[in-house]
């Protein structure tokens, strides 16, 4: 009989090899972590520091618009930016009495694009039916298939992302 390897809960949860991410925000605030600061940076969940440390440098984040602005009913469905995570560790940003984590990016060149038209090709969405369901994480892995995907919906340099053509 062939050994299979089976991957423990610390190697799912820290893996190794760079690793692929969806971060959820209002499209308004993944804009702003793109275009405010150099470089970039992202946060997910209201600030919190978990989610961010299993996200670790040289892994690929890209960021799912649900609405365009937080909490607004303007179902927007894009994805609208898409990086590479630097070195370092989460940290603090005092925003003026919020003080969320955040992990610095560096965002390339990409246009924004609708997720309905990759539905049927995400392997991360095993229900058409309730495809959003993940997205309620506010940050979860996907494949390297899935992030070729939508790298390449968004019309973004695949070379600088360490992606195949």
């Amino acid at each position: 009989m062939p050994w299979t390897k089976v991957m423990t809960v610390t190697q799912a949860l820290f893996p190794t090899d760079p690793s692929n991410w969806i971060a959820v925000a209002c499209a308004e605030h993944a804009c702003r972590g793109r275009d405010e600061l150099k470089p970039g940076f992202m946060q997910v969940c209201h600030g919190k520091r978990g989610p961010l440390a299993r996200v670790h440098p040289g892994d690929r984040v890209a960021y799912y618009a649900p609405t365009v602005t937080m909490g607004g009913k303007d179902p927007y469905q894009h994805f609208v930016c898409i990086g590479l995570v630097e070195d370092g560790e989460p940290y603090a940003f005092d925003m003026g009495g919020f003080v969320p984590f955040r992990r610095d990016v560096r965002y390339v060149a990409a246009k924004e694009a609708p997720i309905r038209p990759l539905l049927d090709a995400l392997e991360f969405v095993e229900d058409r039916t309730r495809w959003g369901y993940k997205f309620r994480f506010g940050l979860f892995a996907v494949s390297d298939h899935d992030m070729g995907l939508i790298a390449h919906a968004m019309a973004a340099d695949v070379a600088a992302l360490g992606l195949p053509a």
